[in-house]
Order: C-alpha cells, then sequence, then structure tokens
C-alpha cells in the first residue's frame, strides 16, 4: 500500500529519541567512535516519520535522526483517539499487533512503539511487539501497520460507494 506521505513544512513536530548506539571501529590507529540514532518525530495531531541519524557526536547523530524522520512523514488516521480497527505490521524479524481501544486505556505498547504511537497522537491501543526486539525493525514494523490503516472514509472513496453503503451493506 502506497504511504500517504506530509511535507514538514508550517508542522510543530516534536522528536523522540528511541535508541542511540555507539559503533566502535577498530583500526591499527586505535579505536573509532560513532553514534547512531534512531528518531521519532511527530505532530500529536495524525502525523509522524522516523529517521536514521549516524555521526561522531552524539547530538549531531540525533539531529541528523530528526532532518531524516522529517523527510518520512505519514498521515495516520485516528478516530476519539485510536486506531480505525485491528492491524498487524511486519518489517523484517519485527512484526507488531496494534488493537483499538476504549477511551482512558492509555498506550499500552513497549518502548519502540510507545514512542511511534505517542508521536502520532494516540492515546488509547493495545499493542504488542513479536519476534525481533531490534528498535530500528520495530520502529519500521510500527509505522508499517499505521500505514496499512484506513478510516470508513477512505474505504468509501477506494470502494468508490457512499458512506451509508459502507457501514449499512
Amino acid at each position: 500500500m502506497k504511504a500517504k506521505m506530509v511535507r514538514s513544512t508550517d508542522l510543530e513536530l516534536k522528536d523522540k529519541l528511541v535508541a542511540l548506539n555507539r559503533v566502535t571501529k577498530v583500526t591499527k590507529g586505535g579505536r573509532t567512535f560513532t553514534f547512531s540514532a534512531v528518531v521519532v518525530v511527530g505532530n500529536e495531531e495524525g502525523v509522524v516519520g522516523h529517521g536514521l541519524g549516524k555521526a561522531k557526536e552524539v547530538v549531531e547523530a540525533i539531529s541528523k535522526g530528526v532532518d531524516d524522520a522529517k523527510k518520512n512523514l505519514i498521515r495516520v488516521p485516528i478516530i476519539n483517539g485510536t486506531v480505525p480497527h485491528i492491524q498487524k505490521g511486519k518489517y523484517s524479524g519485527a512484526r507488531v499487533f496494534l488493537r483499538p481501544a476504549s477511551h482512558g486505556t492509555g498506550v499500552i505498547a513497549g518502548g519502540a512503539m510507545r514512542a511511534v504511537l505517542e508521536s502520532a497522537g494516540i492515546t488509547d491501543i493495545l499493542a504488542k511487539s513479536q519476534g525481533s526486539s531490534n528498535p530500528h525493525n520495530v520502529v519500521k514494523a510500527t509505522i508499517d501497520a499505521l500505514v496499512q490503516m484506513r478510516d470508513a472514509v477512505q474505504v468509501a472513496h477506494d470502494r468508490g460507494v457512499s458512506m451509508d453503503k459502507v457501514f449499512n451493506g
């Protein structure tokens, strides 16, 4: 399914650091340390994106990750603070399961998934991460599940019928 891409201009985006990894390269001159940062950005109103930044300094890696995340924004359908329907997402070895929840439930999700869901503006959801717990892959699997979400208006448009027909027929 094609992602609903969004432009980052005129959006107030908040960033969250999901994972920071120190990478060591051993050469004959000694050890060289670099950092990689997985970052999630969102406006908490249905727009979310993820990015990866790599640099020799932590702050620079995070800022590169934020810039990358702003290039990968998608719009997520949110109905009363939750997702419209049950959805599974997959990326590499990571599999995620998202289920709508009633108002007041909160975000029941693990670390990497929680960052993505909160940045998207989802306040009530039941989520389960299965398979790989690698933060890079869990974030991408969660984004995959959110990209596949469809609300009633989009279903009606895709089928070429009216909203009444979607619910009654």
